[in-house]
């Protein structure tokens, strides 16, 4: 189906204040800029639009949401259905709560984040000065970095299902471990209540500073990358992994394993969403086959593979 007739299967639409766009190529939105085009992209007003958007779009077409494209991979084939990718506008408000809260909408940028708690002297929060995503994605995959991570401040999730009905889901209702969240996969989650701990603003900015530090001597920040590319396995570090497996540099066309950090992999030109899924793919089977472990992906795949350029996980082994 083209964007086209899925945007006619919608018909009247001229109460939906967002944006939608048919066959809108995502490249451009994720940070490895590879990958094909969204069926339709949606990106609501507010969290109303978002409602009324799928109150009435059909039960048997497929929703995926991606935010700041930092932790993704888009496939060449393009993906089904219709994409959403919350606005700013109406998803990037940080506002204070009490005197250790901040609600925070998904469409904040982690970095953001960390800005606003040291504007009002909260820490806990400066881990995320390090992480290029936004709000939406770290309660998803429970970011986290240097020892702290999402679930420790989480106070409350706001979402809507896929019917459009809102939700509101505890702490403990997250399911929260390493790198997941157990909360239903069709729930959008469109802000969050947050709890931080009154600190000086000097010392929050000289955490802010670390972490700052940390990632610019470690990590390939100035190269279109995915971030961290697979999670740590119990006991051991992805990139010693990686390194140990002698692919420190490895290649696979455009698309290369970071010399600087081997959990990261890079577009260096004109890599295809297909060269950095074989890449990664090559990578994992590689140290399944020198030391027995098997890598999971922590950047997040979505779309079709074109035709006849389908990538077996572990190469198949």
């Amino acid at each position: 189906m083209s964007g086209a007739d899925l945007l006619a299967r919608l018909g009247d639409v001229s109460d939906i204040r967002g944006h939608l766009e048919p066959d809108r190529s995502l490249k451009d939105l994720v940070w490895f800029r590879a990958g094909g085009a969204a069926e339709l992209l949606f990106q609501p007003a507010d969290e109303a639009d978002l409602q009324a958007f799928l109150k009435r779009l059909p039960a048997d077409v497929p929703v995926m949401v991606i935010g700041l494209g930092s932790n993704l991979l888009v496939r060449d084939g393009g993906v089904p259905g219709v994409v959403i990718r919350l606005s700013a506008r109406g998803f990037g408000q940080v506002e204070r709560v009490g005197e250790t809260g901040l609600r925070v909408g998904a469409a904040v940028p982690d970095k953001r984040l960390a800005a606003a708690a040291l504007e009002v002297g909260l820490s806990g929060f400066a881990f995320y000065h390090g992480i290029p995503g936004g709000i939406g994605g770290a309660l998803r995959m429970n970011a986290g970095a240097h020892g702290s991570e999402t679930a420790q401040r989480v106070v409350e999730v706001r979402a809507v299902d896929r019917t459009g009905a809102l939700h509101t889901l505890p702490l403990e209702a997250m399911g929260y471990a390493y790198r997941h969240s157990a909360a239903a996969a069709d729930l959008i989650f469109v802000s969050v209540l947050f709890d931080g701990v009154p600190e000086d603003r000097d010392a929050v900015r000289r955490d802010m500073e670390a972490v700052a530090e940390h990632r610019e001597n470690s990590q390939p920040i100035r190269s279109r990358t995915g971030g961290s590319t697979f999670k740590n396995p119990d006991g051991h570090s992805a990139w010693k992994l990686v390194d140990a497996a002698g692919l420190r540099g490895f290649s696979v066309g455009d698309a290369q394993v970071s010399e600087m950090h081997c959990n990261f992999i890079i577009n260096n030109n004109a890599a295809s969403g297909h060269d950095l899924e074989l890449l990664g793919e090559t990578v994992r089977a590689r140290v399944l086959e020198t030391s027995g472990i098997r890598l999971e992906w922590e950047i997040k795949r979505l779309g079709r593979f074109e035709d006849g350029r389908v990538v077996e996980p572990f190469l198949g082994l």
